[in-house]
């Protein structure tokens, strides 16, 4: 009797042991190990990137002066052909009235030497030599227009004004800059993604921006690629279009972009 038990426990024992692993050996999808977060980012490429407005620019002096006026400061805003610099302009001026003068004075000998020439009192050499005389006049003239045209600085486009270099009534070199100023209208994303990407990487395709300071995501659309890799980074530049809907951004605004259906 107790043999016949014994083989009785051994053959239950087996028996559990044979359940045990058919559960183990099941294909349940509710026992299936569910996916880690390490396989959802494997589908991720991530980089870094900066918002660059399209418009930006320094505007720097063309003449050497005194500026008499600036409208505009830090921060404000202006349209396009407003004058953002006024220069004290009285040399140039003056300089452009004696220049004119001297067209004029040339003008007179011309016709003077013409008629004489048809009356054959003087050659034709006299004459040549009125009209370089005339042309050097002339020329001497234009530059002191486009002196005087420089005593304003105009904006190129509307925008903002980041900096001034500069503050009224001081006097300034030619070249100097003056003020630095942007269109915060016309940004676009850019970034420096990995160089192997390019395989993958087209015009057109959609990827996730979330600027650091408005944490708000933007579907962002590349719009071109760099013309070369960096051979020390291996990077390679991308430009991305924002929506149109977009709002509340600045030029230098740095955040991370995700590429969730790469490959």
């Amino acid at each position: 009797m107790q043999r016949t038990l014994g083989q009785f426990c051994t053959v239950l024992w087996l028996a559990c042991i044979g359940n045990g692993s058919a559960i183990a050996q099941s294909s349940d999808p509710l026992l299936d190990p569910l996916p880690t977060s390490e396989t959802r980012a494997s589908s991720e490429r991530k980089a870094r990137g900066v918002l660059r407005a399209r418009d930006q620019a320094v505007l720097s002096s063309e003449l050497a002066g005194r500026i008499l006026e600036m409208p505009y400061s830090d921060g404000e805003t202006f349209s396009k052909d407003d004058v953002l610099v006024r220069f004290d302009c009285s040399a140039y001026q003056a300089q452009l009235n004696a220049a004119q003068a001297a067209v004029r004075a040339t003008r007179e000998e011309l016709n003077h030497q013409k008629q004489l020439a048809a009356l054959n009192s003087v050659g034709r050499f006299e004459v040549a030599l009125a009209e370089a005389r005339q042309a050097q006049a002339q020329a001497q003239a234009r530059v002191y227009q486009v002196q005087v045209r420089n005593c304003v600085v105009k904006a190129p486009f509307d925008g903002k004004v980041v900096q001034r270099t500069v503050q009224p009534f001081e006097s300034v070199a030619s070249g100097a800059a003056l003020l630095e100023i942007v269109d915060n209208r016309t940004l676009e994303v850019q970034l420096l993604v990995p160089s192997h990407w390019l395989g993958w990487l087209q015009p057109g395709r959609h990827f996730e921006f979330v600027p650091d300071e408005t944490g708000q995501p933007l579907i962002v659309e590349i719009k071109r690629l760099g013309a070369r890799i960096d051979e020390g980074s291996q990077t390679l530049k991308l430009i991305g279009t924002l929506p149109a809907d977009s709002s509340g951004l600045l030029a230098g605004m740095s955040g991370s972009a995700r590429f969730v259906q790469a490959p």
